[in-house]
């Protein structure tokens, strides 16, 4: 049975809407009971991607709302609560059962509840008379939002921002780090796996991975633990392994303008909790939902997007072919006479058509939602070049450089001010080395064209710290990082130049190929000095030489700190599908970002080291 982590938190939320009660092979509670549901905003951002309001009628849910909305008593019916364990909804969570807005309360938090914010409960309800109010309290490890079977985001944002700030102390980095391994723990305690950790040496994706074989080792201590199904020793040897990143490791992938149809509709079109708002036809907006549920974005999501044009021209014709059939079968016999004898043979087609028209009908509205996206999309592309942005771009990467007089060209061309932005820093990490000329030149046409130039400076900054590093000897190495330590945090480690680390010639990232050697379990000089981190191991021996620590593996999970994307998502995808026997990836990430807010991150960093204009606040992101 592969991991599959949508349907095991579906399965979950499921129980819960429930009243965690056992839910049977349909998903259904054996006796329906109507209840009301509580949710603060992280949490409805949890359900939004997995259940739908025909579900929660589904499951007896007649209500719902946001638990900050003035609400008005509801007599004799149970309320499930589905929140985040703060301060504030367990001030909410005591007034809401002083008030006796509901009959019984079944409180189901998104993580562990520490235990401060349970006295605070239990006093609070106490004093107000209202304790027996309160049916259960659970703890659901659901802190994550699963957009398809196999992507995760822990919808923390700026997190790159934080990790990076050159002002953020050690006490600010650990709780990031520490909310990191808190979401982390949900999706492993989700799918009751245990998982082989490996890691880069350094920075945040070492700390992270330290701080959860610390946490799970705790966790499996108590008797009761979450994955004591995972613990008999035959299924030892089929634990998956979990590869932990940080954005760094490779930047370009986060800047990078990419051709292909899942990418480009997010870049783009800002997809977000799997929906999405586009101008329609006639005017107005359309909102459209591209999940599991859709066959042609599961389909041709990973396809380059004129290969998307022409496949929708193809169902479309098809369509209209299936019509043109059913129109023919149940027309009778073209105006002849009729007689009664085809009744019987016509009856039959009649029907079959009847059956056939819910399937014809549904796959129309999936041709037309496709056929406005891609319209959208190509009016984007037209405007702003951007299958020429893609092209550029990726040649420089495997080039390892531009003619002069290209780069400028691009430049002082069409395209908004985020593309050209996007480009210029493609053009400093794809150079071998920085020829200050060209970078002036650079720097002066992006000021021609009015784009505030801090995101620029800072990977021009880090850049120069790279060189200085790699060309220095060992004793002012030392310096050159303590220095850049202070100043960066953790940002010093890899931005590194040289198309070594950024592709090999199949157009895979660094980070696929990585995935692929940790998978395989060979040995590889790249991955040789990775840490290795096994939770049920005793503490001594975790490090490399165990056998089953070296793969291969079936199962992974890949996460990246700082940020992720689609272009990362779909090449871990197709590595997976590319294996004999076909390998399954999760792939996760701290927040979701599009190229211009993960460029909008780069900025407030530059302007936080004073290399910009005046700093504005990061952006708002909506997963």
């Amino acid at each position: 049975m592969a991991l599959n982590l949508r349907q095991r938190q579906t399965e979950c939320i499921t129980r819960m809407l429930n009243l965690n009660q056992p839910v049977n092979a349909t998903g259904m509670a054996n006796e329906e009971v109507y209840k009301i549901l509580i949710y603060d905003k992280f949490c409805q951002n949890i359900l939004s991607p997995l259940i739908h309001v025909k579900d929660l009628r589904k499951h007896g849910v007649t209500l719902y709302f946001l638990i900050d909305k003035d609400r008005k008593p509801v007599h004799d019916v149970p309320a499930v609560y589905f929140v985040q364990p703060s301060h504030s909804n367990i001030q909410r969570i005591i007034a809401d059962t002083s008030n006796s807005l509901y009959d019984s309360f079944h409180l189901n938090f998104s993580s562990l509840i520490p235990r401060p914010l349970l006295e605070d409960l239990a006093s609070g309800t106490l004093n107000s008379d209202s304790i027996h109010r309160i049916s259960k309290v659970h703890d659901q490890y659901l802190e994550f939002v699963t957009l398809e079977d196999n992507l995760f985001s822990l919808a923390q944002k700026n997190t790159y921002v934080q990790l990076n700030d050159p002002k953020a102390g050690d006490r600010e980095i650990e709780e990031i780090i520490e909310k990191i391994v808190g979401g982390l723990f949900c999706v492993l305690a989700t799918l009751a796996v245990v998982p082989i950790i490996r890691c880069p040496r350094g920075g945040p994706a070492e700390m992270v991975a330290s701080a959860l074989d610390q946490r799970l080792r705790d966790h499996l201590l108590s008797k009761n633990n979450l994955f004591t199904e995972g613990g008999n020793f035959a299924s030892s040897f089929q634990r998956p392994i979990l590869c932990i990143f940080d954005r760094n490791f490779e930047l370009s992938v986060g800047i990078q303008h990419d051709f292909r149809y899942r990418p480009l509709v997010h870049d783009i079109l800002g997809l977000k909790l799997n929906r999405l708002n586009v101008q329609g036809e006639k005017g107005g907006m359309k909102s459209y939902e591209l999940d599991s549920s859709d066959p042609f974005w599961v389909a041709n999501g990973s396809l380059e997007f004129p290969e998307v044009a022409v496949e929708i021209e193809t169902q479309l014709n098809k369509y209209k072919r299936d019509v043109d059939e059913v129109n023919r079968r149940t027309g009778g016999n073209d105006g002849a006479e009729f007689d009664g004898t085809d009744m019987i043979g016509n009856t039959k087609h009649l029907m079959s058509a009847v059956n056939s028209l819910p399937e014809l009908t549904a796959r129309k509205q999936v041709i037309d939602k496709h056929t406005n996206i891609a319209t959208v999309l190509l009016s984007e592309i037209k405007e702003r070049l951007l299958d020429s942005f893609a092209k550029k771009e990726y040649d420089m990467m495997v080039r390892g450089g531009i003619d002069r007089s290209e780069l400028l060209g691009v430049l002082r061309g069409r395209g908004s001010k985020m593309d050209k932005l996007r480009f210029s820093i493609m053009y400093l990490i794809s150079s071998e080395t920085i020829n200050q000329q060209e970078v002036e030149a650079v720097e002066a046409a992006l000021r021609e064209s009015e784009v505030d130039t801090s995101a620029f400076q800072y990977v021009k900054k880090i850049k120069a710290l790279n060189v200085s590093l790699a060309s220095a000897n060992s004793a002012s190495r030392s310096n050159i990082v303590d220095w850049a330590e202070k100043l960066y945090g953790q940002s010093i480690s890899a931005v590194t130049a040289g198309v070594k680390n950024l592709l090999s010639n199949d157009r895979q990232l660094a980070l696929t190929r990585t995935v692929e050697a940790l998978v395989e379990g060979r040995p590889n000089p790249e991955i040789d000095s990775y840490l290795v981190f096994d939770p049920r191991a005793p503490k001594s021996s975790s490090g490399i030489g165990s056998s089953h620590l070296k793969g291969p593996f079936k199962e992974a999970i890949v996460f990246m700190i700082g940020g992720g994307n689609y272009v990362e998502y779909g090449s871990l995808q197709e590595l997976a599908q590319r294996q004999q026997p076909v390998k399954h990836v999760i792939y996760g990430t701290t927040e979701i970002l599009t190229g211009q807010e993960f460029v909008e991150q780069l900025a407030v960093l530059g302007q936080k080291m004073g290399l910009g204009g005046a700093p504005t606040p990061p952006p708002a992101s909506t997963h």
